[in-house]
């Protein structure tokens, strides 16, 4: 009996402003991003690059493309899980990123995996 192959994972995000490493005088907010992607397929899976799209409140765009995140490019078997911390600094108090994790399974199947659209907001600015 064979299993049809299922390729996913999921993508979870909690953010976290950085008064330490904001100015707010020169327009300098510092956000940290805590990341958890999880394999919820059932085929091994490699992280390979990443594109993230970064807008501020101001309509300001970034794109960010790349090798992995924080040099790495995780296997994740089904079930595993693979978490890191990254950052990014905007010139207004408010934004908003996400973007895709571009991965390549076992079997030689790229798939891509969504990454939410989350908001990176400096505490007090939302009433």
């Amino acid at each position: 009996m064979t299993t049809d192959k299922h390729y996913e994972c999921t993508v979870t995000v909690e953010t976290e402003f950085l008064a330490d490493q904001s100015d707010i005088a020169r327009n300098r907010y510092a956000f940290a991003y805590h990341v958890k992607i999880a394999n919820t397929g059932n085929v091994a899976a490699q992280l390979i690059s990443r594109h993230w799209i970064i807008q501020e409140a101001n309509g300001e765009q970034q794109e960010v493309k790349g090798l992995g995140v924080v040099g790495a490019q995780p296997l994740l078997n089904p079930n595993e899980h693979f978490e890191y911390t990254s950052g990014t600094v905007l010139s207004t108090p408010m934004g908003e990123m996400h973007g895709t994790y571009q991965m390549v399974a076992d079997d030689g199947t790229q798939f891509d995996v969504v990454i939410p659209p989350f908001t990176l907001d400096m505490p007090r600015v939302l009433h």
